[in-house]
């Protein structure tokens, strides 16, 4: 594993934590879940920089680069959907929405680590 997976696990659990806890207290999504989310989107597009820098520099993917790409692009749209959903639906379940972004983004950036090396 390699720091652009640890960075994702810490903030992607955290996220997950935050909004989970907003939801269980019954609130709406605010700032707070909002900006979680979008420190899961930041630390993702941190990853895809380094991937397109590793790639540059001539540093090859061992698995099939379409399935790794494919699975960035796809892990870079769920936090904006998320985000989407919760804005234009205010209720206390589009927190628990938000809270499967930073799980989802954990397992998928472990999947890209997998096809990496």
């Amino acid at each position: 594993m390699d720091a652009y997976f640890y960075i994702i696990l810490v903030v992607g659990l955290l996220s997950t934590i935050i909004c989970v806890t907003a939801g269980l207290l019954k609130k709406a999504p605010n700032d707070t879940t909002l900006l979680s989310v979008a420190a899961v989107e930041l630390s993702l597009l941190v990853y895809l920089v380094g991937s397109i820098v590793r790639v540059a520099s001539g540093e090859r993917i061992a698995g099939e680069p379409w399935e790794f790409w494919g699975y960035m692009a796809t892990a870079l749209l769920l936090p904006i959907g998320a985000a989407y959903w919760a804005i234009l639906e205010r209720t206390r379940w589009s927190n628990f929405v938000l809270a499967a972004v930073g799980v989802t983004a954990v397992v998928m950036a472990a999947r890209m680590n997998q096809i990496w090396y």
